[in-house]
């Protein structure tokens, strides 16, 4: 859009417009578009509007011509660039490139809530919850509009100059802005264009300018509230403060905008600002955006680094065909070791949530460069645990989402799957035959309270379930998880299971877990560790102030889920998982990787340490020593249960207390017995014998083709007895 701008632009003088009073056409609107009555544009002649629609019409193919050449020729595997340079030519075909155009510049930080709320004022606002600290891009708002946290900056109506200005604190060199409208469910205001003024001291102030005609730039901004719009300045300006001028917008609307500013750092000359804190990290990694076959050439070369500890295997396809890859981590990697727990962590289920997806490249590759070092925590990590990697669970959204980049993919681009489908929305909703069979007193003696199956219709040929979900069942099933967590991005909370409100006509209802107590703990330990939420001088992301309970929610008392992954692997397995909300910005621009690694890099190890709470052992048959698969640990006063693993080794996450624990299976006499936890690392052993049951051993006896010793037919004919 800002193209076309430059465009009509450099052709204006031939065509007769007055660069004063820009058609709809340069403000980047469709034909035929009007301007707010707010504006103080005129318009121009029919027929000068005629000349400019043609013209602007051929050079636009013929720009969007040059740019898929030049993207073919420099087309590779790097992360894309936030902004590009304008290319544009004049009546003589002449090139014109802006002066010192610095593509790629960094946002400045106004959606990572790097710029605080303190460098954003406006010269008014429609209320508090319509102030300039909410001018942010991707900002959303609450479900009412005019809380104290709505969803955009707005102007008053009578505001006849309205701005909104942001101080950088130091020199920089101000390269573009990008802009939205307002999020709302019930107004319609977006900016459709503007002017830009600079100034060093927020005194004297100076406006970008048209290099042909020496007239102000008036920017192209919106034609919807959510679209981000990048408008380049034609030559970068180094200055303090920067201005953003509505000139029109939305008929019938307001003047609301919500704006990103793309800044380079630039030397103080003079030493008068203090330096910005340098966002960075100590840890050798690669810091930037991977798209999928970056990805898997990153994934490759972990794997020769440390061949003896990774294993890299898929686990199924997308619906576009891109594999799901896994790396898996341990000192025996391709196989479950007697004791040894699993867990897991999974990111980019929403493709436009890239953090989680480079947290876990950059978990992998330190991983392995701390366990070729010897550092002893990764090293008791992986050879006491089995740690899976999932980085990419919808990989067709992220290509959709790193094709527009950081700053331009929105705040729901790419978040879908190529089918439109929601992958924390498509999990079987096991929650619901849960509950009507516990209202009727069903659980657990005829229907159980884990492992529960998968209802009938969700396997049916037309069921909408999406291969990227059905790749991870499949996977859940393989592998007995007993720790998993679900990487998300645009807040800073945790949630735990589970996920859907209990009572249905619900949008928000507090609804625990038999293991609430678990789950809050896993949470906390994960919030509590986590640099940015422990932050007690950070503002809230965007509508709720998690803050306030630790940075810590159940997931139905935010907002109801059905079908999300957390409850799913809760009901369906053994896997205790929670949802990690990484960031305020769910696609960081990649500078800021580094500082996002060290927010992250202790909760990440700390979280997978806590698979060593609570009890693990084997289930074993007393007369072989064979250990039993499929046996059911109970905890007296928890109604779920858990099962055995094939080799009869089992884990039961529980925090301190004392615990009577009954190991079960069928044909085997039941065994209760007695198990602390402590506060000292665990897990604490709790190891079981079954015995056979008569009627067990006189099946297998019949089914070998063996005499019947004469002990058991007594002791089966006592049973008889007894019976009748």
């Amino acid at each position: 859009m800002w193209g076309l701008l430059l465009a009509v632009t450099a052709f204006a003088p031939s065509v007769g417009l007055s660069l004063g009073a820009p058609s709809a056409l340069e403000l980047g609107l469709s034909p035929g578009s009007t301007l707010a009555p707010h504006s103080n544009f005129t318009q121009p002649s029919t027929k000068a509007n005629e000349t400019s629609e043609q013209h602007v019409r051929l050079r636009v193919i013929k720009k969007k011509k040059i740019i898929v050449k030049k993207r073919k020729k420099q087309r590779q595997p790097g992360p894309p660039v936030t902004a590009r340079p304008s290319v544009t030519t004049n009546p003589a075909k002449t090139p014109l490139v802006p002066e010192k155009q610095e593509p790629g510049c960094p946002p400045l930080g106004l959606e990572s809530l790097r710029v605080s709320d303190s460098q954003l004022e406006a010269s008014s606002s429609q209320s508090f919850g319509l102030g300039p600290h909410r001018g942010r891009l991707n900002i959303q708002s609450g479900l009412e509009d005019g809380d104290l946290y709505d969803g955009a900056w707005c102007a008053e109506q009578q505001d006849t100059k309205p701005w909104l200005q942001v101080d950088a604190k130091t020199s920089v060199r101000f390269s573009g802005v990008i802009t939205q409208g307002r999020n709302s469910i019930w107004r319609y205001d977006w900016v459709t264009s503007y002017k830009v003024q600079f100034s060093n001291d927020s005194q004297t102030w100076w406006t970008s300018k048209n290099h042909s005609s020496g007239m102000d730039m008036v920017f192209p901004a919106n034609s919807d509230p959510d679209t981000p719009v990048l408008s380049l300045l034609l030559e970068p300006q180094v200055a303090r403060f920067i201005r953003l001028l509505p000139q029109t917008w939305f008929q019938k609307g307001s003047p609301c905008l919500r704006a990103e500013i793309l800044a380079c750092p630039v030397s103080d000359p003079n030493d008068l600002f203090p330096e910005a804190h340098t966002l960075g990290s100590s840890d050798s990694l690669d810091f930037r955006h991977h798209n999928y076959k970056a990805m898997r050439k990153l994934m490759k070369q972990v794997n020769e680094q440390c061949p003896n500890i990774t294993r890299i295997y898929s686990i199924g396809k997308s619906y576009q065909g891109l594999k799901l890859y896994v790396m898996e981590m341990s000192d025996q990697p391709g196989e479950h070791e007697l004791g040894e727990p699993e867990v897991r962590y999974v990111a980019g289920m929403h493709g436009n949530e890239a953090l989680g997806r480079e947290l876990l490249l950059l978990l992998m590759q330190f991983l392995c460069q701390e366990f070729l070092r010897g550092d002893p925590r990764v090293t008791r990590l992986l050879t006491e645990t089995r740690i899976h990697l999932l980085p990419s669970m919808n990989p067709d959204g992220y290509e959709t989402a790193y094709h527009r980049g950081s700053e331009l993919v929105g705040w729901a681009e790419g978040r879908w799957t190529h089918q439109g489908i929601d992958l924390n929305h498509n999990f079987a909703d096991l929650n619901t035959p849960l509950w009507y069979a516990e209202d009727d007193g069903l659980v657990p003696h005829t229907v159980p309270n884990h492992h529960l199956p998968l209802p009938s219709y969700y396997t049916l040929p037309n069921a909408t379930v999406a291969p990227e979900t059905w790749a991870v069942i499949k996977w859940m099933k393989r592998i007995p998880f007993v720790l998993s967590a679900n990487l998300h991005g645009g807040e800073l909370v945790v949630s735990y299971p589970f996920d859907m409100t209990r009572t249905p006509w619900a949008a928000r209802e507090l609804t625990p877990t038999p293991d609430d107590a678990v789950f809050r703990w896993l949470s906390t330990v994960y919030a509590g560790t986590n640099r940015v939420m422990q932050d007690t001088d950070r503002r809230p992301c965007h509508s709720e102030d998690f803050s306030l309970h630790g940075n810590v929610i159940n997931g139905a008392d935010w907002h109801t889920v059905p079908g999300s992954m957390n409850d799913f692997s809760y009901l369906h397995t053994n896997c205790f998982e929670v949802t990690v909300e990484l960031s305020c910005d769910k696609f960081p621009h990649e500078k800021e990787l580094p500082q996002e690694w060290e927010n992250n890099k202790d909760a990440l190890l700390t979280y997978l340490e806590q698979v060593r709470m609570g009890i693990a052992g084997v289930v074993r048959d007393k007369d072989t020593g064979l250990g039993i698969a499929d046996a059911v640990i109970a905890v007296e006063g928890i109604n779920h249960d858990v099962t055995t693993a094939w080799g009869g080794d089992y884990w039961r996450l529980l925090t301190p207390g004392d615990y009577v624990v009954t190991a079960s299976a069928d044909g085997y006499h039941t065994v209760k017995q007695h198990c602390q936890v402590t506060f000292e690392e665990g897990p604490v052993p709790c190891n079981f014998l079954l015995t056979k049951t008569p009627k067990q051993r006189l099946r297998e006896l019949l089914a070998s083709g063996d005499k019947v010793p004469s002990a058991l037919r007594r002791k089966l004919e006592q049973l008889r007895g007894q019976k009748n």
